[in-house]
């Protein structure tokens, strides 16, 4: 039997800072099972791994600590001033994390639930929106991110801007998703809005699932 069947997967993406982890909790809320992407991405890298090898070989031993886990602050240095070696980690780095969201994309749905939210800042640069059947995009206007990503992250205004800039512009987000969620701050509006998407998606695949009747 394939354990997908009946699966319906959720992108969740947008602009760093725009505020997707809000988004994200009413999904649960109301019955999505979540998959982290940046966990996911995590654990990938983690001491030991493959993956964690072939970034080594290629940038070199500053971005392995001394207990041999990565560094991240010496790999982000080197790849968020470097478009060409930003796109190479993300080389290395894409094929372990979409198998890793496929492995519990199937676990999940083994314990049947059904309804899955992929949480990926990454989705379309590492494909994984071929596995999605809706697509959402949280934005924000600039300026707001900015602020979030250096409070959040405890990085420069320089360091900050330069991880905006690396990403997908608006236009892209907006021309690839069947929703977009603004977030600039209003929480009480962007829950509401959060939580009319996830009912209109809940009763979508709930049609998809019922039989037609044949007279």
């Amino acid at each position: 039997m394939n354990s997908l069947n009946g699966v319906m997967v959720v992108g969740l993406t947008g602009q760093t800072g725009a505020g997707k982890s809000t988004v994200s909790k009413v999904f649960a809320s109301n019955g999505f099972s979540i998959i982290d992407a940046d966990q996911v991405a995590r654990k990938v890298v983690e001491k030991g791994t493959k993956c964690l090898d072939e970034i080594a070989d290629f940038y070199g031993s500053s971005v392995v600590s001394s207990d041999g886990t990565l560094n991240r602050k010496a790999l982000a240095a080197i790849v968020f001033s470097d478009k060409a070696k930003l796109e190479t980690l993300n080389t290395i780095t894409y094929p372990y994390i979409t198998g890793e969201i496929l492995r519990q994309i199937r676990v999940h749905s083994m314990k049947g639930e059904k309804l899955i939210l992929l949480d990926a800042p990454t989705l379309f640069e590492s494909r994984a929106d071929d596995f999605c059947e809706i697509i959402i995009s949280v934005l924000a206007d600039a300026d707001i991110r900015e602020k979030r990503i250096i409070s959040r992250d405890g990085l420069t205004q320089e360091q900050a801007r330069r991880r905006m800039n690396s990403q997908l512009n608006e236009e892209f987000f907006r021309s690839h998703s069947d929703y977009i969620i603004h977030n600039n701050g209003n929480i009480d509006t962007v829950n509401g809005i959060a939580c009319e998407v996830s009912a209109k998606i809940r009763e979508l695949y709930k049609n998809k699932q019922t039989p037609v009747q044949v007279q």
